[in-house]
């Protein structure tokens, strides 16, 4: 029995060994004896992956001429190829502001750009219906000053030249803001011809084809077309207008506009390339001649007196020129006085000299006071074309606006009713007014 127990302590004291796990897909068997009841755990978290962290950007590198100024690049001029191929958007205002800049100094020195420059801005000014803008009149006149204060061209206007340059520009913006219908309208054109004053009845237009025929003198003698030809080159002022009125359209329209403009660029433009010899050139007017240099004077002074002709007949605000330029033109019409006065003379129609001019005596002389405006003293020698005046021997004295002085001399006002102070010898007096009035023509 003994052997039976030990057998029975062996068997008692084996290990106990566990039956296996159920899948875990399988159901539970709560009858089996050998389930694990035991709670299932849940599957750690994988943690996910920080991201990297991303490069921080490489500072740019900081130019050389801002760590030292005297590095920094200099733009290079632009080649002339390329500043002509930029004036067509140079004109439309397309440019940015550096190829504006470079543009404008560019016209400066070349004058084929500059004139090329202002046939685009012409064009472009066509594209828009022409209309009454009813701007500050004397607002061309500002702008004007201002881009004359800049820089001059490298061949300037010659300062003799300057008057018609400025009074063709100022009366080719009067035209530029007048309407279609407008060119049409009626202007009466006055002037002197021995005791009484005439007139003779135009348009705008025809006003135009005046200054166009009369200004032809002026660019034959220098060498440029007629606008009449060659054949006219002797006929006098009022008959070349005449002939121009009878061979244009009827009535004259605004496409005169365009030729007359061109005309007095290529005069102002052969002027100033010209040199000086060209100001001491005659300039014929049939019956008398002058200088180039007066003879561009004297067609500023009628541009002016026309310009405001035509100023009236479509009432347009006008000013007269500058003081400068208004001395200038008061100037030539003293100049001009003994010689008219001579010429009344020889037709019967002022009082003979009183004194002899000898070498020691000049002969009388009036005094001739302009205020205002291009104002100053002139004596006007009275007894000879050929003498010169002075203050001891005045033997009357005038005294006149500047405006009011031209607007005689225009025969736009009566010699009777011109002078605002007198004093002195009448006889001499009404002579010189009358001399005055004379210098018009129509």
């Amino acid at each position: 029995m003994s052997g039976a127990n030990d057998d029975h302590e062996e068997v008692a004291r084996a290990p106990w060994i566990p039956g296996p796990r159920p899948a875990a897909d399988d159901h539970a068997d709560l009858s089996s004896p050998f389930q694990d009841l035991s709670p299932a755990r849940e599957p750690e978290a994988v943690p996910e992956p920080s991201p990297a962290p991303e490069p921080e950007p490489e500072p740019e590198p900081v130019p050389a001429w801002e760590l030292e100024p005297d590095l920094a690049p200099v733009a290079e001029p632009l080649p002339h190829r390329v500043l002509k191929s930029l004036l067509g958007a140079w004109a439309l205002s397309a440019c940015s502001a550096e190829e504006t800049q470079a543009v404008e100094e560019h016209l400066t020195e070349c004058a084929p750009c500059a004139d090329e420059a202002l046939r685009l801005r012409d064009a472009v000014g066509l594209l828009h219906a022409e209309r009454d803008l009813d701007l500050d009149p004397l607002l061309r006149s500002r702008v004007l000053e201002n881009c004359l204060g800049r820089r001059p061209a490298r061949i300037p206007v010659p300062t003799w030249a300057t008057p018609y340059d400025a009074e063709t520009a100022r009366l080719d913006a009067l035209l530029r803001d007048i309407g279609e219908s407008e060119w049409h309208a009626p202007v009466r054109l006055k002037w002197f011809e021995g005791e009484r004053g005439v007139h003779r009845k135009t348009t705008v237009a025809g006003v135009i084809g005046h200054l166009l025929a009369v200004d032809g003198l002026v660019a034959a003698s220098l060498g440029l077309d007629d606008p009449l030809g060659t054949a006219a080159a002797e006929i006098p002022p009022t008959e070349r207008t005449e002939m121009w009125w009878n061979g244009s359209h009827r009535p004259p329209t605004r496409a005169v506009r365009e030729p007359w403009r061109d005309q007095s660029h290529s005069l102002i433009r052969t002027a100033s390339f010209a040199g000086r010899g060209v100001a001491d050139l005659t300039v014929t007017y049939g019956d008398f001649a002058l200088p180039l240099r007066d003879s561009l004077l004297e067609r500023a002074f009628e541009c002016w007196v026309h310009a405001e002709d035509i100023a009236n007949a479509v009432a347009y605000p006008y000013e007269p020129p500058s003081g400068t330029h208004l001395h200038g033109m008061i100037d030539l019409a003293a100049r001009l006085l003994p010689a008219a006065l001579a010429g009344r003379r020889r037709s019967g129609l002022a009082a003979p000299p009183r004194e002899l001019v000898t070498a020691g005596s000049p002969g009388r002389s009036l005094h001739l006071e302009i205020e205002g405006a291009g104002g100053g003293h002139w004596y006007i020698a009275l007894d000879s074309p050929a003498a010169l005046g002075s203050r001891e021997h005045a033997v009357a004295q005038v005294a006149m606006d500047g405006v009011e002085f031209c607007q005689l001399v225009a025969g736009h006002v009566p010699p009777e009713e011109a002078a605002a102070g007198q004093d002195g010898d009448r006889e001499a007096i009404r002579d010189v007014l009358f001399a005055a009035a004379s210098l018009s023509r129509m």
